[in-house]
């Protein structure tokens, strides 16, 4: 990685030496942008003069100021710059900011970025160590490319929302963000693969392929035996009893015996531990509506706080369903530390934590253009350099 004036940006973490454009919109290269800025990357985000980032205008706001939620996470810890690429003059400046770049994240459809005058070719001339991060719904080749990007396109056609539902019900979409989400992680994986080896080169990321990635082994099972996994609920077909049961209190209770030690004891626990047909998974898998009823019979006399102690006591695995307000108020969750307060929002904090260099999450999504004389100014000195410390930023999310 290549610092920009010897001196730090507005991030202090382990990438604070990384220079990122995200001229990308929405969620998933958004996203990529937003977790290289949470380890201290200084993310410029590019957007459109008036109405800025989709996620600006999307869903939920805060009370507090009419501010997005959407648009104070996906935004967070980036600078924000107001530059109509169809301009001469902002693209020109858009050309000098991403020469000073070593990453730049975009989600245009394939075509669009070189339509636009910037060419991963020429900018790759121009800046040979850049890495170029592509985000599309299927790819920068292939019949599908020019397709609209949607993840709800990827979650039908990866073979998620086939295996997701009830056995007699139709195939369920998630009701989250997921494939944006996931697209996001694997994009800053795969940037931070191509900024390490030092190679400039374009990086290809796609919402069907990235959430594919998540199918574990399903297309091996039916490239070789032939077989697809039906939909079981929250059941899956190697793993009984696996599921949500309702308690006697009305609350749900998640359990697994994805390990046989913790199937035994859980048989144990609900009074199946005797009988032989239950003996190893294919077992309990030839009896899985036997296994289950018992499992639901025995969660549905006792509250949710009795069962959670008896699987405690047993060491076996259960787990409440939480909504967020019972997450936010979970004693590990606040022990952990895992909604964090950015700017008077609570939010996800950082995805993973590193002992020796964190990240951190300085400010949430800014006001639109909020940057841009700072970033103009920072292009017009002669050094290049990142003079604007994380201070002059906090404060005015």
């Amino acid at each position: 990685m290549t610092g920009h004036g010897g001196r730090p940006g507005p991030g202090d973490g382990p990438l604070h030496d990384l220079r990122v454009v995200d001229l990308a919109t929405v969620v998933a290269g958004p996203g990529c942008a937003r977790y290289l800025g949470d380890f201290g990357a200084d993310v410029i985000k590019v957007e459109r003069p008036g109405s800025g980032d989709t996620t600006r205008a999307m869903g939920w706001t805060d009370p507090a100021d009419d501010v997005t939620l959407w648009w104070k996470l996906a935004g967070r810890n980036k600078r924000t710059v107001e530059l109509d690429l169809k301009d001469p003059a902002d693209l020109d400046v858009a050309r000098r900011l991403i020469a000073t770049a070593d990453v730049l994240v975009e989600n245009f459809r394939p075509g669009t970025l070189e339509r636009l005058g910037l060419d991963p070719v020429e900018l790759l001339a121009a800046n040979p160590k850049l890495v170029v991060t592509r985000v599309t719904g299927f790819g920068q080749d292939g019949p599908y490319a020019q397709r609209p990007g949607f993840a709800t396109l990827a979650e039908a056609m990866s073979g998620f929302a086939a295996i997701n539902g009830e056995p007699d019900g139709a195939p369920l979409l998630p009701p989250i963000a997921l494939t944006d989400e996931v697209t996001g992680l694997a994009a800053a994986f795969a940037t931070m693969v191509a900024v390490h080896s030092g190679v400039g080169q374009v990086v290809d990321v796609n919402l069907l392929e990235s959430l594919f990635q998540f199918m574990g082994p399903l297309m091996s099972l039916w490239a070789l035996r032939g077989e697809l996994q039906p939909r079981l609920g929250s059941g899956i077909p190697y793993s009984v009893p696996r599921g949500t049961y309702r308690c006697a209190d009305g609350r749900w209770v998640a359990i697994s015996t994805s390990a046989e030690s913790v199937a035994v004891r859980v048989l144990e626990l609900v009074g199946l531990g005797d009988d032989p047909r239950f003996e190893g998974f294919a077992g309990r898998i030839a009896h899985r509506d036997e296994v289950d009823a018992t499992v639901a019979a025995w969660c549905a006399a006792r509250p949710l706080a009795t069962v959670l102690a008896e699987f405690e006591a047993a060491q076996a695995a259960a787990a409440p369903v939480y909504t967020m307000a019972e997450l936010a108020e979970d004693p590990h969750a606040v022990a952990r530390g895992i909604v964090a307060d950015v700017g008077g929002t609570p939010m996800q904090g950082l995805v993973a934590r590193l002992s020796a260099t964190p990240g951190r999450l300085r400010w949430a999504g800014r006001p639109l253009g909020a940057d841009t004389e700072a970033v103009l100014a920072e292009l017009d000195d002669a050094g290049g350099g990142r003079d604007l410390e994380p201070t002059d930023l906090e404060g005015t999310p």
